[in-house]
């Protein structure tokens, strides 16, 4: 990722206010509310909000993000909500996750560029055990059509960046599809997820 992709990023996140909120994205928190705590990791993840939440559930979390100001804010909420997350700030071929480490992995809004967005879930695989989980919500492809109607619902503009169910079943194809599907939510989410979109839900178990 080249230093303007960072760059945007840490001007987003190095504002007082929380980007997309400080409450969790609902999918996430429904889905961890079924399950035992354990070990999760968060790519992407920002400010911290979805992290922060699986640490008060219990849950040993890791996270990282090419943010340093992510960062910040997510130890900000971390110290608030009284937990603790462990957080590294690179891209993921430069950090020390060990094969079949996680329990969960939750990709919530991890758009990556779209170049190595596939090849970024193959090498998180390797990081869950075997019966593991992965949780996904991220904007379909369809989105760009919302987007298109009111720019404060978010998301990327490049359609490379946004996913179908067909690329999430080549990328997970040694998955159990527990939930595969594409629908249209309301989002309310911070300054930047606001409005109708289209996204696509996924939980799959790690065959």
């Amino acid at each position: 990722m080249n230093e303007s992709w960072t760059d945007r990023w840490n001007e987003r996140f190095g504002k007082d206010e929380f980007a997309y909120g400080e409450q969790p994205n609902n999918y996430l928190k429904e889905q961890l509310q079924k399950l035992n705590a354990g070990t999760i990791l968060f790519p992407a993840e920002g400010e911290g909000r979805n992290a922060v939440f699986a640490a008060g559930l219990g849950w040993t979390v890791s996270a990282f993000d090419i943010s340093i100001e992510g960062k910040k804010k997510a130890f900000r909420l971390a110290e608030a909500n009284k937990v603790t997350i462990d957080y590294q700030v690179g891209e993921l071929q430069t950090l020390n996750y060990s094969a079949e480490q996680f329990d969960a992995i939750a990709l919530i809004y991890a758009h990556f560029p779209a170049d190595i967005k596939s090849s970024y879930h193959k090498t998180l695989d390797k990081y869950l055990r075997k019966g593991g989980l992965i949780i996904f919500e991220a904007f379909s492809k369809k989105h760009i059509d919302y987007i298109s109607k009111n720019e404060k619902v978010g998301g990327p503009k490049d359609i490379a960046m946004l996913f179908s169910i067909e690329e999430l079943k080549s990328d997970f194809a040694n998955y159990e599809i527990i939930e595969l599907i594409e629908k249209e939510i309301e989002l309310n989410e911070g300054l930047f997820h606001n409005g109708q979109g289209s996204v696509i839900r996924f939980v799959g178990r790690k065959r």
